[in-house]
């Protein structure tokens, strides 16, 4: 692990800056992908999360595990608390998930628990990803709701190789025998 006093890779992407006037998976993804770059700076692992009901945006984050000190604060449970707060409701019926990787085991089973309406995740994740990656939860018999799934492909390339490059990036700045 870096010590927390050292200074992240610098980040070599740019936000994008999606027009207002399409409000489409594109959009949202782009505005998650924002998300991951500010993780990326604050030299968390760069995962972006934004969630909207209706078109409108009602939670943003990104992961802080490294500076919360918390195994749960990824972006998705973070976004699912903002987004629960903002409602006045734990279920978030109607809400579409946009998240740049696949959700682990247990932002999977928090989506489900909330009732979210869709997931539209950018990047698959076939070590624990839990909607179609590792396994997938959405798919259990005995489960009392099910998401709606938009797996890959949107800003899929772009969200990939922010990750990749997040990892190699780290893996150069940390010498050889620590982790």
């Amino acid at each position: 692990m870096v010590s927390p006093a050292s200074t992240p890779p610098a980040c070599p992407f740019e936000k994008r800056f999606p027009s207002q006037l399409v409000r489409d998976d594109t959009f949202f993804m782009s505005l998650a992908y924002n998300q991951a770059i500010d993780a990326w700076r604050l030299d968390e692992v760069p995962i972006g999360a934004v969630i909207a009901v209706g078109g409108e945006i009602i939670a943003a984050a990104h992961n802080t595990v490294e500076s919360a000190q918390d195994p749960t604060a990824h972006a998705e449970m973070l976004a699912i608390t903002q987004a629960a707060s903002k409602l006045g409701n734990w279920r978030l019926e109607g809400a579409t998930l946009y998240v740049t990787k696949e959700p682990c085991p247990m932002c999977s089973g928090a989506l489900l628990m909330s009732r979210v309406q869709r997931v539209c995740y950018a990047v698959p994740d076939p070590k624990m990803g839990c909607l179609g990656g590792a396994t997938n939860l959405n798919e259990l018999p005995r489960v009392n709701h099910h998401v709606e799934l938009t797996a890959g492909g949107v800003l899929e390339p772009e969200c990939r190789e922010l990750l990749q490059a997040f990892f190699k990036a780290k893996r150069v700045a940390e010498p050889a025998g620590e982790s």
